[in-house]
């Protein structure tokens, strides 16, 4: 068995901490990639239990949890890319697709060789899947619920955004009715203080 201290993948995530999210708009509610990243994690294990438990589904929970807290990785050495930079054009989507799958792989090298193929599958996943294709749903949740909370607190920067994650919600609700439930059932109380939430 393979030991050596150099090993620096779980200090890689530790650093995901430090990576601040939206960075070309004012925000009032700092949001870093790890936050994020547990944000996603708890949307995408709700929508599963949902599907499975009420919609008559058969996905993983656990790796839908999983492959949230791992589907950002990247943007430890990257940084968060900004929406309108990332998604300008064909080739600039291409290209940064391109620039995570290098970084993905050296933080998976980063591991020791035993460990490195369980953690291929999150950071590199089969984005065919159900359950990842229900997280990257809860990933756009996430975002939706950012700027709601944004807009709540007055916050004009995320006008734009709160309206066409919004619409975006609504054509993922169509194909997923556990988007659905949990808007209808667990949206009103992000814009609620904690004191009429119990």
């Amino acid at each position: 068995m393979e030991t050596n201290n150099n090993h620096t993948f779980f200090a890689l995530m530790n650093r995901m901490k430090y990576i601040t999210r939206w960075s070309l708009m004012r925000t009032n509610i700092r949001e870093d990639l790890m936050q994020h990243s547990a944000c996603v994690a708890i949307f995408g294990q709700a929508l599963a239990i949902i599907r499975n438990e009420m919609f008559g589904g058969n996905v993983d929970v656990d790796k839908v949890a999983s492959l949230a807290l791992y589907h950002d990785t990247a943007e430890v050495l990257s940084g968060d890319m900004p929406t309108p930079v990332k998604y300008y054009n064909d080739a600039m989507k291409s290209a940064y697709a391109e620039i995570e799958d290098v970084i993905n792989v050296k933080i998976i090298n980063s591991l020791p060789e035993e460990l490195r193929l369980s953690y291929a599958d999150y950071l590199q996943p089969d984005v065919s899947t159900d359950e990842y294709k229900l997280m990257k749903v809860a990933d756009k949740l996430s975002a939706y619920v950012k700027s709601l909370e944004e807009k709540h607190v007055g916050n004009h920067d995320f006008d734009k955004a709160f309206i066409t994650l919004g619409n975006s919600i609504d054509k993922l609700k169509e194909e997923y009715p556990e988007l659905k439930y949990f808007v209808d059932n667990f949206l009103d109380g992000f814009a609620e203080p904690i004191d009429t939430l119990l």
